[in-house]
């Protein structure tokens, strides 16, 4: 399948309003490249933890945008034929609008034919089978070794949205689990992405879990790694929402009903969700926190214990710390 590419010069304040409005036009891809510094966050969730160095931020941002070219050299917009200049005309008509209350710095667009690559599923190369201690985490389109057999098998595809289990923080996580999760538990999982924790706990004995996140993408994700896991979809539930402030999702959560509570998120989120999450937690209830960089773990301690929670274990993994913590009434 070839694709036409059209590339825009903007600035990074302008990057989601043209994403959205282009969206609308039926345009597909928004690949961004800015030199934004990553979050910490953003770097949990890419295959590597150690970026290259990246050039000052100048405010420079290309949005690139994609649309299906034909056999004949025609384009498809929307499930409708169109002409390469067409929509060059929508896009900038669309800049044009947008420039009138909005800086979108230059707003140059050009366009180019790309490779006939599989753009949804390129990015499959860097993603392999590895190991998490006697875990074995392996993608669909890997086979296992025969060495293998016996082994916990975490089957994962995490598609491009959410993590695969690789970063540190996740890996702490897990080795929590393994160490605390008992059979019929019932387990919390905030933040719960591709449901790597929430799957391995069921696999470890918990009855049920449930898991939150915020974005809906989450629900396809969970889904589809169930399946891969012959979890019962039934022992899984997905709530989509923010358990800090959402008090619906508040509600269909529960209060007091969970064993086990995980939340790989940074420290910052960390410290507005603990005050929540201790009346979720039965009493004797065990709280697995992940996401902290090392120099936030006394901030952490603090926030856990001014929580009423009593901190049991501290790891670390490269510069991330983990904290796992009781209720204790």
């Amino acid at each position: 399948m070839k694709w036409v590419r059209f590339r825009i010069k903007t600035r990074t304040e302008a990057e989601d309003i043209i994403i959205s409005s282009l969206y609308d036009l039926g345009l597909e891809g928004a690949q961004i490249e800015d030199k934004v510094p990553l979050s910490a966050w953003e770097k949990e969730q890419m295959f590597v933890d150690i970026l290259p160095d990246m050039p000052e931020d100048d405010g420079t941002a290309f949005l690139s945008f994609f649309a299906e070219k034909n056999q004949d050299g025609s384009l498809t917009l929307q499930e409708k034929t169109v002409d390469e200049e067409t929509i060059l005309e929508l896009i900038r008509g669309e800049l044009e609008e947008l420039r009138e209350f909005l800086n979108i710095g230059e707003g140059s667009v050009t366009v180019e034919e790309t490779e006939d690559i599989d753009w949804i599923n390129n990015w499959k190369q860097y993603f392999h089978q590895f190991y998490i201690d006697d875990i074995l985490v392996i993608p669909s389109w890997e086979e296992m070794k025969q060495e293998d057999q016996g082994r916990t098998v975490l089957h994962i595809d995490p598609g491009t949205a959410f993590g695969t289990g690789m970063h540190d923080t996740t890996q702490l996580c897990i080795r929590q689990l393994h160490k605390y999760v008992k059979e019929g538990m019932v387990m919390l999982d905030v933040g719960t992405g591709s449901g790597i924790l929430a799957i391995l706990a069921l696999m470890f004995g918990a009855e049920r879990a449930v898991g939150t996140d915020l974005d809906i993408c989450a629900e396809a994700a969970v889904k589809e790694n169930c399946e891969s896991n012959h979890i019962d979809r039934n022992r899984f539930r997905m709530l989509i929402g923010n358990i800090i402030t959402d008090r619906e999702i508040q509600e269909a959560a529960g209060y007091g009903c969970y064993d086990i509570v995980t939340a790989n998120i940074l420290t910052e989120v960390l410290t507005e969700l603990t005050p929540v999450i201790v009346n979720r937690l039965k009493p004797g209830g065990i709280y697995i926190t992940s996401g902290i960089i090392d120099d936030k773990e006394e901030t952490m301690t603090r926030v856990i214990r001014a929580a009423g929670l009593e901190i049991m274990e501290i790891t670390r993994q490269g510069e991330w710390v983990s904290i796992t913590a009781k209720r204790v009434r």
